[in-house]
């Protein structure tokens, strides 16, 4: 069905009869980027009464990419639903950065997937992978099938390493982990998007945001197959206690960054 984006093509029922009514509303609601937002929801939405619900719920402060129930991630369209972390452009860094340090990897792990946007996006540039997403949130997990398993992929539900197949150990060539590694003192500063609507799961990493990094560290070696490597997306501030923790657990390690998209990624190497 075509999209509602003149006033003859809406009802009167609902309120927002163009597309400068959806603008007002999101404006109004605080959206900076109100003008490309209503293009979105109006190209999405199927009928009158979904548009109203989905300029609402945007106005409402639900995130964009739940609104339509997808977000975009080096070009593919990643499925979200509700409660699940939404995927953040700057990410795609980690995922270049995988590309770039092992470019004929075989095995590849999604841990702490979310909705699988790292996982699908690094199977999507490999080809013929053998991929696993892992996650400890029941609704990550239902997410993440509707984006890895068309790939071919495997999704588990657990905490970490735990989650994986035990065949798994020393044959990952990259292990991908999206750690939550925000202090928690500093979650109640986050933007509402994401503290009221995203699992705290996927975003407070203890008191100084290390812990779930620190837990990967230290048993990602015994997983990776020889010249494999781990990758976590952390801030500028633990950049450098991350580098040590890797090295802790037996890695060869190094920070990597790209200020443009203000991503911060650890890598990790198995010599």
């Amino acid at each position: 069905m075509p999209p509602f984006s003149s006033p003859s093509a809406l009802s009167s029922s609902s309120p927002y009869l163009s597309r400068d009514a959806v603008v007002v509303a999101l404006r109004t609601a605080g959206c900076v980027f109100a003008e490309d937002e209503a293009e979105l929801i109006l190209t999405a939405a199927g009928t009158p009464g979904e548009l109203t619900a989905m300029v609402e719920r945007r106005a409402a402060g639900l995130p964009l990419e739940i609104v339509l129930g997808w977000a975009e991630f080096l070009g593919r369209r990643v499925v979200v639903e509700p409660g699940v972390f939404v995927p953040r452009r700057r990410t795609e860094f980690l995922v270049g950065q995988a590309l770039a340090g092992a470019p004929h990897a075989s095995v590849v792990v999604d841990l702490c997937c979310g909705s699988g946007a790292v996982g699908a996006a690094l199977a999507s540039a490999l080809g013929r992978v053998e991929l696993h997403a892992a996650d400890i949130d029941p609704a990550a997990v239902r997410c993440a099938r509707r984006n890895v398993v068309a790939l071919g992929g495997h999704v588990h539900a657990g905490d970490l390493f735990d989650a994986l197949p035990g065949v798994l150990r020393g044959r990952v060539d990259i292990l991908a982990a999206n750690v939550p590694y925000v202090p928690t003192g500093e979650v109640a500063l986050l933007p509402p998007e994401a503290r009221d609507h995203e699992p705290l799961t996927a975003l407070d990493g203890g008191v100084d945001g290390l812990d779930v990094l620190r837990r990967v560290a230290a048993e990602a070696a015994g997983w990776l197959a020889p010249g494999g490597c781990v990758l976590v997306e952390t801030s500028e501030l633990q950049a450098a206690d991350a580098v040590e923790a890797f090295r802790r657990g037996g890695l060869t390690a190094r920070p990597a960054a790209d200020e443009d998209l203000y991503a911060h990624v650890v890598i990790g190497t198995k010599e």
